[in-house]
């Protein structure tokens, strides 16, 4: 039985990985958004970058299949730092 919860619960996790890969970028990025704002962060930004490319910042997620992904710095960056 517990054998059986284990494997269900494994599966089910990788089921959500995979459906947040999997998500539009924007609308992935909109969701982000609302969770950072929720926890009172004012300013910050949110880019999309390409899954190989470095980004400045903490990976917060992945999409588009999980060719792209999404990367979180706090704080402004001048003309850039426009949120979603």
């Amino acid at each position: 039985m517990k054998l059986w919860i284990a494997a269900a619960a494994t599966v089910l996790w990788a089921a959500s990985a995979h459906a947040q890969a999997a998500k539009p970028c924007e609308e992935l990025k909109s969701e982000i958004a609302k969770k950072i704002e929720a926890n009172g962060v004012k300013s910050y930004t949110l880019d999309i970058v390409a899954k190989d490319q470095d980004g400045d910042g903490k990976i917060v997620g992945t999409c588009d299949g999980g060719t792209k992904k999404i990367v979180y710095k706090r704080g402004e960056a001048g003309a850039e730092a426009k949120k979603p």
